[in-house]
């Protein structure tokens, strides 16, 4: 009889797969919504999980700033808030790496991708004056060695073996699966400057081989100009991953790029809390929201996170199987922002167990039935933030 079933579950994936090339060859034109056949995925985990990263602020920088981001604040009242989620560690390219591969891949740095693209660490570097000064020899050996081009396992492979569907949208990239390090990039006196409205260490599906090596892959990363039209289709992934621009993400931009760009209140203040980055980043969250939850996908079982990468590197507090240095201090991202919207069911609370990228990469693997990634796998079941979305 175990024979049978198996002989019939092979058949049935066959045909799924030749229904999948049928539809394939013909999407411009299908109706056909993203589903999935994942074995071993939680009974009522969403269909669709929209991620959008946000850059380099405290958690109390948004946590009761009213003034500056209203919105996050309105979601926090009504909805499930973390004040426990820390950043991995310091800059913004290893949070991402992180996020994709269960691996910050043992870099301190925010190099553009390449097989040799090789980097100093430049935070947490105890010849420098970044904060912490606390790698190890061996860390800044390795750091520094180590070309910003990975062969590791992603999500992606995880997500595509499992019949998951994903796509990642790039504000202000100027095309389908771009490769270069910044955008705009204007020539001035014959040499080019960017105004880095997109920013490479801000996309970790660049740097990894399995993806830039995949034209089917890198055809699933796109400018956000898609976003609306995908969202009215019934083309929605399963796993929908946002990057805003350098302004609306309240990462910010230096003084020079932000009046070339005309977007005044996108350029970094000299000191103190960047208001301007955080208004910008507030109204993007409101208007996303707005975009999923006015679409078809979103009465589909969905559920929308709003996180950091990391803080302003005010501290370098961390948690959950992150990076260590000398003496085992930790080399965390801080205290950051976290907020899950669901479309189904009462989802109000606030909860202060610790977590972090890792925390939030495992429980999505354990939602949707999918094997763990490195250092995901650290992470007990206790520690998963399953509350979170169901």
């Amino acid at each position: 009889m175990r024979r049978i079933i198996v002989t019939l579950a092979a058949f049935s994936l066959l045909l799924s797969l030749l229904a999948g090339c049928s539809t394939s060859s013909n999407s411009a034109t299908s109706t056909t919504t993203p589903t999935n056949s994942a074995t071993g995925a939680i009974n009522g985990a969403p269909k669709h999980v929209f991620y959008i990263i946000f850059e380099n602020i405290r958690a109390d920088q948004i946590y009761g700033n009213t003034a500056d981001a209203p919105y996050f604040n309105e979601l926090v009242g009504k909805y499930a808030s973390s004040t426990g989620f820390y950043g991995l560690t310091h800059p913004s390219l290893p949070n991402y790496l992180a996020l994709l591969s269960g691996n910050f891949q043992g870099i301190w740095d925010d190099c553009k991708a390449g097989p040799t693209s090789i980097c100093p660490p430049t935070e947490f570097n105890s010849t420098s004056n970044a904060l912490g000064k606390n790698l190890t020899q061996e860390e800044i050996k390795q750091a520094s060695s180590t070309p910003n081009w990975f062969s590791s396992q992603t999500l992606v492979d995880q997500l595509e073996a499992h019949n998951y569907n994903w796509k990642a949208y790039m504000e202000s990239a100027p095309s389908v699966g771009f490769t270069g390090e910044y955008s705009p990039v204007d020539t001035i006196n014959g040499k080019a400057v960017p105004h880095k409205l997109y920013a490479q260490k801000h996309n970790p599906f660049m740097y990894f081989t399995s993806i830039r090596n995949n034209q089917a892959r890198m055809n699933k990363i796109v400018p956000f100009t898609q976003f609306d039209s995908d969202l009215q289709s019934s083309q929605v992934p399963n796993y929908v991953w946002i990057t805003p621009n350098e302004c609306n993400d309240m990462h910010s931009v230096s003084a020079a790029d932000a009046k070339a760009l005309n977007i005044p209140t996108c350029a970094a203040p000299k000191s103190g809390i960047y208001h301007g980055p955080i208004q910008l980043g507030d109204k993007f969250l409101r208007d996303t929201v707005a975009k999923i939850e006015a679409s078809p996908a979103w009465k589909d079982n969905s559920a929308i996170v709003a996180t950091f990468d990391e803080n302003d590197f005010s501290s370098h507090e961390g948690c959950c199987h992150g990076p260590t240095g000398l003496n085992g201090v930790a080399l965390g991202g801080g205290l950051t922002p976290f907020v899950v919207i669901k479309s189904q069911g009462s989802h109000h609370f606030v909860d202060n167990s610790p977590a972090n990228h890792y925390s939030f990469l495992a429980t999505l693997e354990k939602m949707w039935g999918l094997p763990c990634l490195q250092h995901a796998c650290d992470i007990k079941d206790s520690e998963l933030m399953t509350k979170f979305f169901m």
